[in-house]
Parts: structure tokens; sequence; C-alpha cells
């Protein structure tokens, strides 16, 4: 991605008013993605979709005007969450569908995914096809050829019904109780209901959205509100979405937080006790030292791709598997669809309850997690931490330290300007001390 002017490794992000999360460059974005995804011959249309963010009512404006100004239909779906408008893009058979959303950002951030027509993350050719022709001056295609505009109105319960198919249909969620968080984002419309529907009693913090309260206090990032009420309420678990809605994380009844590696290890277990797991596991580089002993303990086989759902799933799709993901609660199902999913991962993991009769708290304690450190420190412009000679010694210096009992990685943010120091090893003390010294030689490195 090091080629690239303005995508990263989810799409284009950044703070509102700021280039090029501008009103301007949104403009051009929609027209040079309307050059790149139309097809001749045919009458092309893209979805859009947005998460709560009060700027996505702007966004939404200028790229449907740029999309339009290529001569490119345009079908509005409102606020959805973004494995929402992957999968409505597949149904209405859109050449793309295009989400304004920052995921777990606060609302001074906003952003651009796109997904293709499968309904999967573009690929690197195609994210190169649009710069391309955001470099070309905009030309607005003939009168007679401009692209409309319409709204998909009934997009929310066609996504709920989509939800609920993901599990069969003799699955049921009557006498649990279950708290939802929401995040004030995308999924504050939806969630409650494919739950709801599918018999259990829900109760909602998070489901507020006010155009700024997004991921405020609230969600998968901050789970503090979530673990309260899932005690307080007496609930048997609590699940939180991000801003987004493609992200969750759950909290078990003691108000003890499960995250995506955890909850990765419970899907993967029940798959595989049924025969219904396919292949492996794929993790990615930030994946716990100790999923990958669990599955492999238990015979299934594990790999780790990039920290990125896209590149969890290329590695899927190349060795034919269906299951991956991320501790951050980004997981990918690929017999259930065809991206990231909040609300399909978290039916997944409570199909795994409903079928092995047991709690969520208990599923979760066959896995031992290994002690690990993230500090991530923020620089001016996000670097290569490995093309630095005094990070690089600093590395090959924890490592030894650690040896083959524990790891050190560290990443460039590929959404932030950030440095992620990750340290992993037997000895938490040990490894959060080598955490913090490694941080302060990349904050110094910055300078």
């Amino acid at each position: 991605m090091s080629d690239r002017k303005y995508f990263g490794t989810d799409g284009i992000r950044g703070r509102v008013g700021e280039s090029p999360i501008t009103p301007e460059f949104m403009l051009r974005l929609g027209w040079a993605a309307g050059q790149a995804f139309k097809r001749d011959g045919q009458r092309n249309s893209v979805l859009i979709g947005k998460d709560t963010r009060l700027s996505g009512y702007m966004f939404e404006s200028a790229l449907e005007a740029g999309l339009a100004a290529a001569g490119v239909d345009v079908k509005l779906l409102g606020p959805m969450p973004t494995p929402a408008i992957a999968y409505l893009t597949r149904t209405f058979r859109a050449s793309a569908g295009i989400v304004i959303s920052a995921s777990h950002n606060p609302h001074h951030d906003n952003g651009i995914k796109f997904f293709s027509a499968a309904g999967t993350k573009l690929d690197d050719a195609l994210e190169a096809e649009i710069e391309r022709w955001l470099d070309q001056p905009l030309e607005v295609c003939a009168s007679g050829e401009l692209g409309k505009a319409s709204r998909i109105d009934d997009a929310p319960g066609r996504y709920v019904e989509f939800c609920k198919s993901t599990v069969p249909n003799e699955f049921s969620l009557d006498g649990m109780k279950i708290v939802l968080d929401c995040a004030h984002g995308a999924t504050y419309h939806v969630a409650p209901k494919v739950f709801r529907e599918l018999g259990a009693d829900v109760s909602v913090i998070g489901g507020e959205p006010d155009g700024l309260n997004i991921n405020l206090d609230v969600g998968s990032t901050e789970l503090g509100a979530l673990k309260q009420a899932v005690v307080s309420r007496g609930a048997d678990l609590g699940i939180a979405f991000d801003g987004d809605g493609d992200r969750v994380l759950m909290v078990d009844r003691d108000g003890s937080e499960v995250d995506g590696d955890e909850l990765l290890y419970v899907i993967a277990c029940q798959r595989f006790a049924e025969g219904r797991l396919k292949g492996g596991v794929v993790g990615t580089l930030m994946t716990n030292l100790g999923v990958e002993l669990a599955l492999r303990e238990q015979g299934i086989e594990f790999e780790r791709a990039k920290v990125g759902d896209r590149y969890v799933m290329e590695r899927l799709i190349a060795n034919n598997w269906v299951l991956g993901g991320e501790g951050s609660g980004h997981m990918v199902i690929r017999d259930c669809t065809s991206t990231g999913d909040g609300i399909v991962s978290a039916l997944q993991v409570l199909l795994a309850v409903y079928k092995s009769g047991k709690p969520l708290a208990e599923l979760r304690r066959t896995m031992s997690k290994l002690p690990q450190t993230m500090v991530n420190v923020r620089v001016a412009e996000r670097f290569d931490p490995h093309s630095r000679d005094d990070i690089a010694s600093a590395v090959r210096k924890a490592e030894a330290e650690l040896g083959e009992a524990g790891r050190v990685l560290l990443r460039a943010s590929g959404t932030e300007p950030l440095i992620r120091v990750m340290t992993e090893g037997q000895d938490a003390e040990t490894i959060d001390r080598i955490a913090n010294e490694l941080a302060v030689v990349v904050e110094n490195s910055s300078a």
C-alpha cells in the first residue's frame, strides 16, 4: 500500500475538513469511483450507506453528485452497518458499494470504504484505478447520461432478515437476557430487532445517536458501560459493536471482557466439534499466541496474516478456509457473508453457546491467553518502524530477552498516525517493561 496517495489498509480516512476528508475531495472521489466502476453497455449503479456521524450527510451529497456526473445511478441506504452495504450491493446487483464511516474513530473523523460488486473489499488494482482517475480533470458526462438518485427504504428490514438467515431455523435465544451496546452507531436500529426477533430479552445502551456521540464512551473500544450494564441488569452476556458494525466484542455474565481472539476460538471449536469447520483458522500477526497453541492442540490448523481483514480474507480464499479474524473483533465467516459483520459474528458465537449448552464464560475458559501488552505511539507521519536502525536494534535486543517464549511486533497503523508496539510472553511484568522501552525508542526515533 506504500505507493498509495489516499488509500490506507481500510479505505480513506481522516479528520473532517482536513484533506482529503473535504466536500471537494468527496465530489472528485465520487466521480473517479464512478469512472472506475463503470462497465460499458450497461446502466451502472452504486449504493451509498453511512454511519451516524453528522458529517455523513455532507459527504453523502458530495459523493452522489460526483457519481451522477460520471453517469452512474446512486441508491441511498441511509445509516446502515458497513456489512449491510456489502450484502445489499450483492443483492441489488450494483456495480459497487460505498460506506461513509470512520468505524471506531470519534465523530470528528470520517472516511470512505468501498465494496466490489461481489460485496468484498476492493483489490489493490481497483484502488489504484480510482486514484488514477482522481488525477484526471473532472468531466461531466452528457446531460442525457447523468446518473439518477433514489432511496432504498426497506434496506434495514432486508438486512435484519439476512442476519437471521445465517443461523439455523431451530436456533432460539428464548430465555437469554442480552445487553446490546450499539456505540450510538450504525447498528442502533437493526441489531436490537435481530436479537429480539430471535427470542432474546434485549436491553440497549449506546442506541441514541445524535451525530456527535458515535463511539463516545461506548462501543467495542469502550466496554466499561457495557460491563456495568450486564452485571447490574443480571444479563447472561453483553454484545458491543463499533460505530459501523463490522466488529464485535462481548462481556460475559460476570462483566469480564471476551475479545475477538476468544470469540474466534469459541466459534472454531464448536464448528470443529460438529465437523463443520472447513480447513483451519486465519488470525493475524496480533493474534494472541495462546489461541494458536490451543487450536493446534485440538488439531485445528492456524495461520497468521498481516493485520487487516482484507489480508485475513486473502489467506482464507487462498487456503479455501472459511473462518478468520482479529482480536479487535473483526471476524470473517465466509460461509455466512463476504466481509466482517459484527451482528453475524455475534450470532455465530451465540450459536456455539446454544449448541454446547454451556455459557460463554465456560466456553472461553478452555483457552488460556498469554500476557500481551500493546502501546500506541503517536507520530507525525506513519513510517515503517523496521526501516530505522535504532528501532531494529532495540527489537533484536527485546527478542533475545524473550527467546522462544515470546514475540515482539511493531507495525504502522493503516488508519491513524500511530506505530503499534506489541509484546507477548509468559511474564506480564517483563513484556510490559519491554513494550514501554520499545515505545520510547520509537518515539525518540520519530521526533
